[in-house]
């Protein structure tokens, strides 16, 4: 492991710094990329450099990006779910990086849901 230098923690004092005023801050959206060992394994990781990049890149301020462990579907992995605020959770699945910047541009920024990604609209929880 290489040393830390005074620049390195600078920069990940930066990064910290955003991420905490996000959360903190009221967004519009929150995208959850599932990475448990399935979710891993098919190539999560992946989806969600991608998708922290093509954020950056857009400068997309209010959305929350987290993680989770398995949402209990392996044979669909990798997948997400985006929580737009007032609206129902909506779960994507088998992913690619193409896929998660075609939902950022159209579900995110244009507010259109891409349905030939979606399994399910509604949260998995009973009351």
């Amino acid at each position: 492991m290489k040393k830390l230098k005074i620049g390195d923690l600078e920069k990940i004092r930066k990064n910290v710094r955003v991420a905490a005023n996000l959360r903190q801050a009221k967004s519009r959206a929150k995208i959850t990329v599932h990475m448990g060992t399935c979710g891993t394994a098919a190539g999560a990781r992946e989806i969600l450099s991608a998708l922290k990049a093509e954020i950056e890149r857009t400068k997309l301020k209010d959305v929350i990006v987290a993680t989770s462990g398995c949402a209990g579907l392996c044979s669909r992995e990798p997948m997400a779910t985006v929580k737009m605020t007032g609206a129902a959770p909506v779960k994507y699945v088998d992913l690619t990086v193409e896929k998660i910047k075609a939902i950022l541009d159209e579900h995110i920024t244009a507010g259109n849901m891409v349905k030939k990604y979606v399994l399910a609209v509604g949260s998995e929880r009973t009351h």
